[in-house]
């Protein structure tokens, strides 16, 4: 009897979607039959999703998709599963497909005010070969990029929720004049957060396309260092990890030393919490690590 290979699929479309309850049902369904599990935020504004299943399933789903007129044209960012990314599958009807929560008057369509796109070969092109002076911002959490970011990148210790996205501005101000590239890990916060600093008066703002895993898969251990934080079980991805030139960029919470062991736990009040804890602090009993999930699809 063949193994069984399990793939973990990121993607997402801004489009117009009439009946977002009909396509959460009809996405439920899908799901079911093909034995997937993970998880999908539907609105009226385009579809946010993140699945693993077996590899044959995950295909098939992929191909349902592409024969769907408002969906043809995703870009599905694959990967390899374990079977264990999602303990179940959930897909929920919301007002926005990634979080921000503007204010009204801040508010824009995505689909009109947006960045340009620049390719993972054109950023490793300008990294390496031109003289071009640009800036990369990272738009994640600051507890994903502790882990793994690019070289030399902007990372902001006050953005812990895409929604705290605003207060950042401050920080960046000078930049107003400057080639700025926007990265997150599959693209689609970057598509929000783009359009922002263009609605904002940034003069010249890029955003890496599908994200940087992509960019990892075609460039690993050269200018993303660390793993890529991923929201499901497996935490942190990585490609050729083992190899020589992966660089370890995490610390410990706790000591200080280099580690990529991001852990749950609770705090002495009962706060559930989430950060790097190297296994000799774990030893030493300065934390007992949690075995509950501690994100959840908001």
């Amino acid at each position: 009897m063949p193994d069984v290979t399990y793939s973990v699929i990121l993607f997402y479309k801004y489009v117009d979607i009439r009946s977002p309850q009909e396509v959460r049902d009809w996405q439920y369904k899908l799901c079911s039959e093909l034995g997937l599990k993970g998880r999908t935020l539907i609105a009226s504004e385009g579809i946010n999703g993140t699945f693993e299943g077996e590899t044959k399933n995950i295909e098939e789903y992929m191909k349902i998709m592409k024969n769907d007129s408002r969906f043809a044209d995703i870009q599905f960012k694959i990967s390899l599963g374990d079977g264990q990314a999602f303990p179940k599958l959930t897909i929920k009807v919301r007002n926005e497909i990634v979080t921000i929560s503007l204010k009204e008057e801040q508010n824009y369509d995505p689909t009109e005010v947006k960045a340009k796109y620049l390719e993972s070969e054109e950023l490793h092109s300008w990294i390496h070969e031109t003289q071009k002076e640009f800036y990369i911002l990272d738009m994640r959490n600051y507890y994903e990029a502790k882990v793994g970011h690019f070289a030399g990148s902007l990372i902001f210790d006050n953005l812990k929720n895409f929604r705290d996205l605003p207060d950042i501005l401050g920080q960046i101000e000078h930049l107003k004049p400057k080639t700025i590239v926007t990265v997150c890990t599959g693209g689609i916060r970057c598509e929000r957060a783009s359009g922002f600093l263009v609605k904002h008066g940034f003069s010249d703002v890029y955003q890496l396309h599908h994200g940087i895993v992509t960019y990892m898969e075609k460039y690993p251990n050269e200018d993303f260092l660390g793993k890529l934080y991923v929201f499901d079980g497996r935490v942190m991805m990585g490609f050729h990890t083992d190899s020589k030139d992966h660089q370890i960029v995490g610390r410990c919470d706790w000591c200080g030393v280099v580690s990529e062991n991001y852990i749950n736990f609770n705090t002495d009040d009962g706060e559930r919490k989430h950060g790097i804890c190297c296994e000799a602090c774990i030893a030493k009993g300065v934390v007992k690590p949690s075995q509950k999930s501690y994100y959840s699809w908001r």
